[in-house]
């Protein structure tokens, strides 16, 4: 099977189970109540890679729990979580872009103006990558009305 047809259906299943994946409350995209499942967000920034967090090193904002690969952050994020929790709760930047939520995955981010941005796969982040700047202006003007 061509690989453009996994992956559409794996953007069709997540948007058929977005109710089951996303608190309505904070709109942050999880599994199992796992934010980003279970990458260590603040390891982009200070690692510049993804990183599998712990659950031995945890922290609840918007209704998920954050995995961390260490203590130390774990408190940088829960020090201040805006400062380094992905943009859109975590759900694909490119498909904000175009009007709707696609689960992500960690191996598919950019870091843009200290803001982290994931996205659906790396074919995606390839798109997205073509016009930063007006699928981000697209994506804010989007988001508020996505759920």
């Amino acid at each position: 099977m061509p690989i453009w047809i996994k992956q559409v259906f794996g953007m069709l299943a997540a948007i058929l189970l977005l109710p089951a994946i996303v608190s309505a409350e904070s709109r942050i995209y999880m599994k199992d109540g796992v934010a980003l499942g279970g990458t260590d967000p603040v390891a982009y920034f200070e690692a510049g890679e993804p990183v599998r967090g712990s659950a031995n090193h945890t922290h609840e904002w918007r209704g998920a729990q954050w995995h961390f690969a260490s203590a130390e952050h774990r408190d940088l994020f829960a020090g201040n979580p805006e400062a380094y929790a992905p943009q859109y709760g975590g759900w694909c930047a490119w498909a904000a872009a175009r009007n709707y939520a696609a689960a992500t995955i960690p191996e598919a981010w950019n870091i843009v103006d200290g803001k982290l941005y994931l996205n659906a796969n790396l074919q995606v982040k390839r798109r997205w990558e073509r016009d930063i700047e007006g699928f981000i202006r697209a994506a804010d003007a989007n988001w508020p009305n996505i759920f």
